[in-house]
């Protein structure tokens, strides 16, 4: 009896687990992203989508456009539908082989982390700005990628070497620029590329070997030469609209070793005579004596080399004499040595800026916009030294040339901002002031005017390669740098305006604003400014430093999204000269982290630090340091920390504006995440990435408990984050 007792308990056993398969019980971590990609989408209306009352099993309840193989997610169909918002991060999905968002309303730029084994990634008319990931490069399972009828910019990366199973590409009709990728050479399985309706001049070469390539059109760019002759027997070439040669092309270079030219005219066996012709050429007298006389030229060289060293030493010229060896600070973003900042402006790369290697200078040059006509400095502008202003001419063009933002000069941008007028002063720091810039085209800008007075400001060279890598930094959340200016001894940046000001102004400033910073607001802030930490720490290679990250750095667009200014800039300060006390770095010490005051260290933990004393202020509305307080509430972290965790005193800490309106628990879980931010051991506090996903679920719990209690309008969504929280939330 007992063996049949067994042999039943094993039958149901083996048939629960049978049952959960039939079922579908989705995997939790695709429950999170789909939860994750539905808010990013602005909460859509989708049939079956149910983050609430238990209806967390997609695979089992067949959701809208969803599709599972066993428990995991593979599919994701969601074509037509008008969705709006954003894309966020798609790596939670570890078994996605589908993503299809086409013809929808979709906006920003397409995220980094995406889903490892995707297949088919079909993107096509959408909003999607800014340019490809770096990331595009590691799905090396991808065989389809469409991403036409966008506007996505700047170059394609160069990062395609893996991607040897892709058979259709199609990047047509949006605002690519610059060649076509030499890494295009490895996609030996594309059938079909569609280039069309973009600014690409270059690298045609690079897709003449490509042995399945059966549909090709680049039609409307601005390729010049000849097409490759290998390219003319395409089945399907559309080659209309480019100011391309029409002339007989020079014969095509030879193929990669191992890899024969498919379509290369067919070439006639030569006639026997011509062969052995050729052959009795050669022949080993004519061998030897070509080689006698090789040696011969060598020796002829090295003797006359050594002849100049002679007369050289002779005359008394010393090549240090003529370089110099003057020093000079370099940040975080500038290669450790002078030669190499003067030929290698790339000395980190982020995800959508970085070219692979050193051949793809001269396409990063073809790129780069055009520079504006320089005009006659104005009345009143010091010109450069001529020690600074001299330079190495050639390394000075050789990294203006790979500056992928706009130059202008300086009349231009005394135009636009009246002479640099009081009234047009919308900030200043350290580096310099800046200035409200409105140039006659419409166009708002803002305008950094740098203090000349470091070193690395002065010299033109190392200037240029900062600049350069700044401009490298783009993200959603990231103040972009559109241009600068480099001319008669000034030193300007020129950035994107964001219209509503400062965070630190909004929360600190005795107006209507702060008043009407809802909670929802507050969060929706602190995990747009989490995105840009998290890109310079993260994304870019080496990790980019802020170095001044606090709620004075941080500017609000008209829909109250953040974006983070003065990345990069640290490289323009000498190492140690920002400790020196002056008026314009008082604001600053309240963000500090304590290795940072005791050594003078400064690292990306010092950054998560200064940015948990920012969320301590969209907590609590103070500032960091406020002398107007009572002395033990000056240091706005001192007092803040031991109260964190006690539910009643940090009630009480909560800013007033918010009126009471705000969720118990999200308030709770906000201030876990300062606590953590804030240690004072560096290697405990998190890496931003974990804030990131904090903050991310924090947001999700906020949304989810907003439609338990009816209000499904609201919740962590783009647009709900626009408005108050409901009193009901008071109880979650």
């Amino acid at each position: 009896m007992s063996r049949v007792a067994w042999i039943g308990f094993l039958f149901l056993g083996i048939w629960g687990s049978f049952y959960q398969g039939i079922r579908g019980e989705t995997n939790q971590e695709d429950v999170q992203a789909l939860q994750q990609l539905y808010e990013s989408l602005n909460s859509p209306l989708l049939q079956g989508w149910n983050f609430a009352n238990g209806g967390e099993d997609p695979c089992a309840e067949s959701w809208q456009g969803v599709t599972c193989s066993g428990s995991d997610v593979t599919e994701i169909q969601l074509s037509g539908l008008e969705l709006g918002g954003q894309i966020w991060a798609l790596d939670r999905f570890k078994q996605l082989t589908l993503l299809d968002l086409s013809n929808n309303q979709i906006a920003g730029q397409i995220p980094y982390n995406l889903a490892p084994k995707i297949q088919q990634l079909k993107l096509q008319r959408n909003g999607l700005t800014q340019t490809l990931p770096w990331s595009i490069g590691q799905l090396t399972q991808l065989t389809e990628l469409n991403l036409a009828n966008n506007n996505l910019t700047g170059s394609i990366p160069d990062n395609f070497l893996q991607l040897t199973r892709l058979t259709k590409g199609d990047f047509s009709f949006n605002q690519f620029n610059g060649a076509v990728p030499k890494s295009f050479s490895n996609l030996t399985s594309l059938n079909a590329l569609y280039l069309q309706n973009n600014q690409l001049n270059s690298g045609l070469e690079n897709l003449q070997f490509l042995p399945d390539l059966q549909t090709l059109d680049i039609s409307n760019n601005q390729f010049t030469g000849w097409i490759p002759g290998p390219l003319t027997s395409i089945p399907s070439l559309k080659s209309d609209g480019n100011p391309l040669n029409t002339s007989p092309a020079p014969p095509p270079p030879p193929a990669p070793p191992g890899t024969p030219p498919k379509r290369s005219p067919p070439r006639r066996s030569p006639p026997p005579a011509k062969n052995q012709e050729s052959s009795s050429f050669w022949s080993v007298g004519r061998i030897a004596g070509v080689a006698v006389a090789a040696i011969l030229a060598i020796v002829a060289v090295v003797l006359a080399v050594l002849f100049f060293k002679w007369r050289n030493r002779e005359e008394g010229i010393k090549d240090d004499d003529k370089q110099g060896n003057s020093s000079s600070w370099f940040g975080p973003l500038i290669p450790p040595t002078k030669e190499k900042s003067n030929s290698d402006a790339k000395s980190f790369f982020c995800a959508p800026g970085f070219l692979g290697d050193k051949d793809m200078k001269e396409e990063k040059l073809k790129a780069s916009p055009p520079e504006k006509v320089l005009k006659l400095p104005p009345t009143g502008f010091k010109s450069a030294p001529t020690e600074v202003s001299s330079g190495r001419p050639s390394s000075v063009k050789s990294l203006r040339s790979t500056i992928s933002a706009s130059v202008f000069s300086v009349a231009d941008l005394q135009v636009a901002t009246n002479s640099f007028a009081q009234e047009n002063l919308i900030g200043e720091g350290s580096l310099g002031r800046v200035y409200r810039a409105d140039f006659p085209d419409g166009q708002v800008l803002a305008v950094k005017k740098l203090e000349t007075s470091a070193p690395v400001v002065q010299n033109e060279e190392d200037f240029l390669a900062i600049v350069g890598n700044i401009a490298r930094l783009r993200h959603v959340n990231i103040t972009e740098l559109v241009g600068y200016c480099s001319e008669h001894g000034q030193r300007l940046l020129v950035y994107e305006y964001v219209s509503r000001g400062t965070l630190h102004d909004t929360l600190h400033l005795a107006d209507e604003t702060s008043k009407k910073l809802s909670w929802n607001m507050r969060v929706k802030i602190a995990l747009g400014a989490a995105r840009a930490l998290e890109y310079l720490h993260e994304v870019c290679l080496p990790s980019v430093v802020h170095r001044n990250f606090k709620s004075g750095n941080i500017l609000l667009n008209d829909d109250m999204n953040p974006h983070l200014s003065d990345c990069g800039i640290a490289a323009l300060i000498p190492y140690g000269s920002e400790r020196q006390v002056s008026a314009n770095m008082l604001g600053s010490f309240g963000y500090s982290a304590p290795e940072y005051a005791m050594s003078g260290t400064y690292t990306v933990k010092s950054d998560v630090y200064s940015f948990g004393v920012v969320m301590l202020e969209l907590l609590t509305g103070r500032k960091p340091l406020d002398s107007s307080r009572p002395r033990n509430e000056q240091s706005l972290v001192r007092w803040a920390i031991p109260q964190l965790h006690d539910i009643d005193a940090l009630s009480r800490m909560v800013d007033p504006a918010l009126k009471g309106i705000y969720p118990a628990k999200s308030l709770s879980r906000f201030a876990d995440i300062v606590a953590l931010c804030v240690q004072p051991e560096p290697e405990f506090r998190p890496p931003m990435s974990e804030v990131v996903q904090a903050l991310v679920r924090l947001m999700q719990r906020a949304s989810l408990s907003k439609r338990r209690s009816g209000d499904a309008d609201l919740g962590a969504s783009q647009r709900s984050l626009d408005r108050h929280d409901h009193p009901s939330d008071h109880s979650t």
